[in-house]
């Protein structure tokens, strides 16, 4: 692959170990939206300057070495080096995208209650125990007084509980993998205005960062996109996540992506049979009649078949509702072309879109014929040397 170079980090000290390690891809990178996205590939044989190094590790070790791919000095991909297993004399070496980090992490940090109920301190509480609307033991005896109304805590922004989970892993020694990230709103406010229902972050219920920060993303309905790339003087490899206030992309009408013209090739498209579902119940935290619930149905002129799933991390109705729409979205009976090859074209430039946006996908598909359908790309591997890449596509109409 012409053009490609393979740059190996020490993740927190992020200093640079080699320059060009012998890494064979297995493809090209694979970019996610709001994901942390993946590339895999083998070194073979043993390199003698990938042994280990002064601080006692190898230069290529898992969850402490950063591997990059540049292509013609632009930085295309970087992660952290998750798994290396043996095959004979090749080493096969296993990535993920930063924002895997907090996967199975837990949150050890203080406690979060986005709009709570705070009740009032008031000096009559317990003051009229037999509850006759009399202030007990007054002479001449005197009404209650009405009961000033309680408070609600102040709200946080999802955003704010993504930086803040961020934060929270980044504060230990070995968690500083130097990623920032933007710093607006979205907009979107957790826990209820009236207290009802306010959204909860407590360490002692062990909750996982990564669904943390799922959850939130969740609940604004944003995306997130994590990149890398070159300091001023290409000597430092920057990291950021880019938080998108609703959904990152926009609608591309400027590009043509068309069976014979540059789509190449088409993933089987899916439709669901057996696992179709139009009706979602959520089944959240609690145990009994006391089980936290939510129930996610659309009429689509269809027989009801419904699906019960779990999601025991919460009790928090907007996230089991946001949870049940997703479930749906995958079982829905819509036609999905999961995957389309491109080339190099006018009609669409290798890397003239971005994750996140909506094209307008034209094919031909055997017993359903010509088809015109909006999708999003979520992810997508360029190979900028062969001039093609894979787009990896959901039906646009599943984010509402």
């Amino acid at each position: 692959m012409s053009g490609w170079r393979y740059i190996a980090m020490r993740t927190v000290s992020q200093d640079v170990l080699d320059w060009d390690v012998p890494f064979k891809p297995d493809s090209p990178p694979r970019r996610e939206l709001s994901g942390p996205g993946q590339m895999a590939g083998t070194i073979t044989p043993e390199y003698m300057r990938l042994m280990a190094k002064p601080d006692g590790l190898p230069v290529l070790a898992e969850w402490a070495t950063s591997l990059f791919a540049e292509f013609n000095g632009r930085i295309r991909w970087g992660g952290l080096i998750t798994n290396i297993a043996y095959q004979g004399q090749a080493m096969k070496v296993t990535c993920a995208g930063y924002t895997a980090y907090p996967n199975e992490m837990p949150y050890l940090g203080p406690g979060i209650r986005s709009g709570a109920v705070i009740p009032k301190k008031w000096a009559y509480d317990g003051k009229d125990k037999n509850n006759d609307g009399y202030i007990d033991g007054s002479k001449p005896r005197k009404k209650m007084p009405k009961r000033p109304k309680d408070t609600i805590s102040s709200r946080w922004d999802a955003f704010d509980v993504y930086r803040h989970v961020w934060s929270h892993l980044q504060s230990y020694k070995m968690g500083r993998l130097g990623l920032t990230i933007d710093k607006h709103d979205s907009g979107y406010k957790l826990g209820a205005a009236s207290g009802k229902d306010p959204w909860e972050l407590q360490w002692w219920e062990n909750p996982d960062c990564g669904q943390v920060l799922s959850d939130v993303m969740g609940l604004a309905r944003a995306d997130y996109l994590e990149r890398h790339y070159w300091d001023g003087s290409k000597e430092k490899i920057l990291h950021h996540v880019d938080l998108g206030r609703r959904r990152l992309g926009k609608s591309r009408p400027d590009l043509r992506f068309a069976q014979g013209e540059n789509v190449i090739e088409i993933a089987t498209p899916n439709h669901q049979g057996s696992h179709f579902a139009n009706n979602v119940y959520v089944l959240g935290k609690g145990s009994g009649k006391k089980t936290a619930r939510a129930r996610v149905v659309v009429d689509d002129k269809r027989v009801r078949r419904a699906k019960l799933v779990t999601y025991k991390s919460t009790a928090n109705a907007r996230t089991l509702t946001e949870h049940g729409k997703k479930i749906r979205a995958r079982h829905s009976q819509q036609l999905t072309i999961p995957s389309i090859a491109v080339r190099h074209h006018p009609n669409a430039p290798l890397g003239s879109w971005q994750l996140g946006d909506r094209i307008l996908v034209q094919v031909d598909i055997p017993w359903v014929g010509e088809l015109a359908i909006w999708h999003r790309i979520v992810s997508e591997e360029i190979d900028p040397a062969a001039g093609t890449a894979v787009l990896n596509l959901t039906r646009s109409d599943f984010y509402g």
